[in-house]
């Protein structure tokens, strides 16, 4: 049921709503300001950019020898093991030779059937050439006795031949090493048949050691450039502070197909080092002036771009400035363009700042150079 309301009550009502409408908004309370960030700058001047590049390396043998039997068997001992040092000539691993020997034996008696018949035509050719001189046969005959004795004596070369393969075949049944090494990989283990020219055993000859690193697409013309010279590189071996001066022996023409980088080594002379050891490759960059060096923690990405927070000393506020960074030096950044000498550049808390953000210096500013 409705009731209706007296005119003379309707005005009172939208006065009492109004004000109670006022009394509302008046006792909002305003937003309080955003508070001043204390930040970190370093003020820019202009430095010389070079320093050192480094690539993770591996200590290996100039020469690694990827070992396996010339003849297919079953592999029966393998007295060589992981890490074992090992001498020229040594027996590394032995196929079952027992189908080997017989095949040998069969060489060897045929060899014998071929030189009975050979020897046996021989004579019979010689009586057959007295009965010539004395006319009882025909030349004709004696020719044909001939050709049957040059068949006889291929034959007899076709069996020493095959008794001579027959013989290398049985001794390919044991596996030696080719010179003094250790062996670094073992591929296959007694039981197991093998194919031939199957990997076995990988050797590490001794000799000249060499330290293999990858080398990155952006860095293949610099270190070409550097192939063949003495002492071109520097190396550090992991747990050692020396630097060995190296030389760039060898830089792949063609980038591996899954990291797509290029395989380079370094000989590093007769420095005392082990199979495997990690070392670190120095290569010194060119020095190139009036560039300016941040600290890497100052840079931030806006639209696919590098930039920095700038500080204005007059209002005391951040804007981000597009710079463009031509590479790193250590634990720096070196910065080609788009600062100016006596800039004041954040590099701590880059990431909570926004344009036109009040701040204040939390640390006496330094110039940003070594």
């Amino acid at each position: 049921m409705f009731r209706l309301v007296r005119p003379d009550r309707v005005v009172p009502l939208a006065a009492g709503l109004l004000a109670v409408a006022l009394l509302s908004a008046c006792s909002r309370t305003a937003p309080e300001p955003e508070p001043v960030r204390s930040v970190r700058t370093v003020q820019v001047g202009s430095d010389t950019a070079g320093g050192v590049k480094e690539f993770a390396a591996e200590v290996r043998a100039r020469t690694e020898s990827r070992l396996g039997f010339r003849v297919g068997g079953k592999l029966t001992q393998r007295p060589a093991d992981l890490g074992e040092t090992v001498r020229a000539g040594q027996v590394l691993a032995t196929l079952d030779a027992t189908d080997l020997e017989q095949a040998r034996q069969a060489a060897v008696a045929a060899l014998a059937a071929a030189q009975s018949n050979h020897e046996a035509l021989s004579a019979e050719y010689r009586r057959f050439e007295e009965l010539r001189a004395q006319g009882f046969i025909s030349a004709w005959e004696l020719e044909r006795r001939g050709n049957a004795l040059k068949a006889a004596k291929a034959q007899l070369e076709q069996a020493r031949a095959q008794a001579q393969v027959q013989g290398n075949q049985a001794g390919y049944a044991q596996l030696t090493a080719p010179a003094a090494g250790v062996v670094t990989a073992v591929e296959a283990e007694p039981g197991a048949v093998v194919a031939a020219g199957a990997p076995v055993l990988r050797l590490a000859l001794d000799g000249p050691r060499d330290v293999v690193f990858s080398v990155p697409e952006d860095m293949v013309q610099a270190m070409r450039s550097r192939v063949g010279q003495p002492d071109a590189l520097k190396v550090r071996f992991w747990g050692s502070d020396a630097v060995v001066a190296a030389t760039l022996r060898e830089l792949a023409a063609s980038a591996d197909p899954l990291t797509r980088t290029f395989l380079a080594k370094a000989d590093v002379g007769r420095a005392p080092v082990q199979l495997g050891q990690t070392a670190t490759v120095l290569m010194d960059l060119p020095r190139q002036s009036g560039v300016v060096k941040l600290p890497v923690t100052a840079i931030v990405r806006q639209q696919d771009r590098a930039a920095v927070w700038v500080v204005d000393r007059a209002s005391m506020t951040v804007k981000q400035v597009p710079v463009v960074v031509a590479g790193a030096d250590g634990n720096e950044v070196v910065v080609a363009a788009g600062l100016q000498a006596g800039m004041d550049v954040v590099t701590a808390g880059v990431h909570v700042l926004s344009p036109g953000q009040k701040v204040k210096f939390f640390n006496p500013t330094p110039v940003a150079s070594r």
